[in-house]
């Protein structure tokens, strides 16, 4: 190399380092959001009856791992809040749902429709509803699940309010990733709707997530959600399923995040293979790693207003079964319908006639025109979820479904799986102490009807 070419690449690399150190660096803007995070241990302190299977003759065992509460609280500029409160549940009662938006207004003055409570449907975790234990209702709740609802009302009024206390600055962020273990569940037969893996039946086998980073950068919360029954283990010992598997592994892999699960439309879908804590683990890791799929791109901002509505839908009950036929079928070989029709002859004694609907929650808040989370009562089926997602398409915001959420009162089906028959339809009404019986086929179009009209309310604001 000549002298004169010599230079030139010295210039050149001089100049390329003087650019390099020279370049403004890359601007943060400020946060926009403040958040704040909170966690509490809610496993049972002794052995209790479990809840979720009809099947078992026994209390628990111990513990694989501690079941959590979650509560993740956000704030826009302007002062609008919504805290997302998580469960490794089986569900949120009703009442333990009223209780708590009255005690989160008085002490924190978060109306109703800024908390939003979702169980995970962990099948193994405590029973503690009225009259769900096994062989209800003639086993009574005992004191421990009573006290276990005392206990439980006390920690979520205690962690809401941790939440709010710990808001700080925050960006919000929306991403979303995949995950194939849920399979539909209702397999066609000649003789009605099995229990098994029907891989031609609907899914939705998206993985959204609500990203929290602090002013900093550093991620400090991740709400994730899936459409999938929680259901791999039917055992003995207290566990949050993959659900819970899949908050753990995502915690433990980024020290000081908290991970909250939050249920989607999974009531039709299984996970599959099931039956093991290997499986519910290997489902857990297969979860968090869609997880961490989706933190890898820069998530999309969340911008403000933050806007909220909630409401309560009639859903008709289809018509009962007349004095006679529950009669007919206290002689029944299965103990639940028997148990079943013995209770609906009580009220019918007690309070004169059944009653003819329920009030189901409903639930929709928007992130600015950036994201739209709607929640829905009950066991969800995956219907709600594509036909949300189809038609609130032109709107141009992601749309994030879930179920389980606010009061988990039974099976939510669609008119096609109402038409279709089988457990979700109406076959698991014969153990609740609630529901005197199927819905009507009006169920699916007073649920989306209102969940419209929440929608466009908030648009229109």
């Amino acid at each position: 190399m000549n002298t004169l070419a010599r230079l030139t690449a010295v210039l050149i690399c001089v100049t390329g380092v003087w650019l390099h150190a020279g370049a403004a660096p890359a601007v943060t803007p400020a946060p926009t959001w403040k958040a704040g995070v909170a966690s509490v241990v809610i496993t049972p302190h002794t052995n209790m009856w479990m809840s979720g299977y009809a099947s078992r003759t026994n209390v628990s065992d111990g513990k694989f791992h501690d079941l959590h509460a979650k509560a993740l609280a956000l704030e826009d500029a302007q002062g609008a809040r919504l805290v997302v409160v998580t469960l490794d549940l089986i569900g949120v009662p009703r009442a333990l749902r009223l209780a708590l938006e009255k005690r989160a207004q008085d002490s924190w003055k978060l109306p109703p429709d800024q908390l939003l409570l979702n169980a995970s449907h962990t099948h193994s975790g405590p029973e503690f509803r009225v009259g769900r234990v096994p062989g209800w209702p003639d086993f009574k709740p005992t004191a421990l699940s009573e006290q276990y609802g005392v206990d439980l009302e006390e920690k979520l009024v205690k962690l809401i309010g941790a939440a709010l206390t710990n808001r700080a600055p925050a960006h919000v962020g929306f991403s979303r990733a995949r995950c194939g273990f849920a399979m539909n569940r209702r397999l066609p037969t000649p003789t009605g709707f099995d229990g098994g893996p029907y891989p031609e039946g609907p899914v939705d086998q998206d993985v959204p997530i609500l990203r929290v980073d602090d002013a900093e950068g550093k991620t400090r919360a991740v709400l994730f959600g899936y459409a999938c029954h929680n259901t791999t283990l039917a055992l003995y010992k207290f566990c949050g399923d993959y659900a819970g598997f899949a908050q753990q592994y995502l915690e433990a892999d980024h020290p000081g995040m908290t991970a909250l699960f939050l249920a989607g439309c999974g009531g039709d879908q299984n996970p599959y293979p099931r039956g093991t804590v290997d499986l519910a683990q290997r489902h857990g890791r297969t979860l968090a790693t869609a997880v961490e799929a989706a933190l890898m791109p820069k998530p999309k901002p969340l911008n403000a207003p933050l806007r909220a509505a909630y409401a309560t839908v009639e859903i008709d009950y289809a018509p009962p079964p007349s004095r006679e036929e529950f009669q007919r079928r206290t002689t029944s070989k299965d103990r639940y319908e028997v148990q079943h029709a013995k209770h609906m002859l009580a009220r019918i004694e007690k309070e004169g006639a059944l009653p003819k609907s329920y009030p189901c929650p409903v639930q929709v808040v928007r992130f600015g025109s950036d994201l739209t989370l709607i929640a829905i009562g009950g066991e969800t089926v995956v219907d709600y979820s594509l036909r949300l997602k189809k038609e609130l398409a032109n709107t141009g915001a992601p749309v994030w479904v879930a179920g389980y959420s606010n009061d988990v009162m039974g099976y939510i089906p669609s008119l096609r799986v109402l038409r279709e028959g089988g457990y979700e339809a109406g076959g698991a009404m014969r153990y609740s102490a609630t529901h005197p019986g199927p819905w009507s086929d009006t169920v699916e179009e007073r649920i989306i009807a209102k969940i419209h009209q929440l929608h466009d309310g908030l648009r229109g604001k």
